[in-house]
């Protein structure tokens, strides 16, 4: 399987890169091809130009202003994230990746009656992210009702793929964890990362 490996974290030293090593290193070993795509060493630009905003809903949508990385992407068989979860949400580089790249005609397709859109990310059959939090299990879940699960789950990838192997992983509270608890999910992230 090919797998395009997204990290979004500014920090090269980061928990996240470790994270992010450790499914590569654990992919390739496992015979999978990896595309690492490191958005802040690769220099990506989040921001959304106004001629692609005002070319979205226009038939046979022009992503090229967003490449490669839209090849990279319909090049890929699988993917995974990894990133922290910050202000409940995603790192806005991340979030101007899904802007720019997760664009029509390569995600999804309008509906030009005005309906639902339509998937059109084929190629894609695994969609798993490893994440961490700041926050407790409890905020996470009970207050804040798992924003960032449920607008992977339910929204971006349910709109532009079907039928996807999805999995989020979660280290919570990560500013407070020791050594012991980093350690324990770099270990868990090794035996999920078997299963693919």
């Amino acid at each position: 399987m090919r797998i395009l490996l997204v990290l979004a974290h500014p920090l090269e030293e980061s928990f996240a890169a470790s994270v992010a090593e450790t499914v590569r290193r654990k992919l390739v070993a496992n015979g999978h091809t990896v595309d690492l795509l490191d958005l802040y060493r690769e220099d990506f630009d989040p921001r959304l130009t106004p001629s692609e905003r005002a070319r979205f809903f226009e038939p046979g949508y022009d992503p090229s202003e967003a490449e490669p990385f839209v090849s990279r992407l319909k090049a890929a068989d699988g993917l995974v994230l990894v990133f922290p979860q910050w202000w409940f949400n995603f790192p806005a580089i991340l979030k101007g990746f899904f802007d720019r790249v997760f664009a029509p005609g390569v995600a999804y397709e309008n509906d030009p009656a005005g309906g639902r859109i339509q998937p059109r990310l084929d190629n894609i059959h695994l969609f798993w992210a490893f994440t961490t939090t700041g926050s407790p299990w409890w905020i996470v879940h009970l207050y804040m009702g798992n924003p960032v699960k449920r607008l992977l789950k339910r929204a971006i990838a349910a709109f532009c793929a079907k039928g996807l192997d999805f999995k989020l992983v979660n280290l919570y509270d990560i500013d407070r964890s020791s050594e012991a608890k980093r350690k324990a999910h770099i270990a868990r992230v090794e035996k999920l990362v078997d299963h693919i």
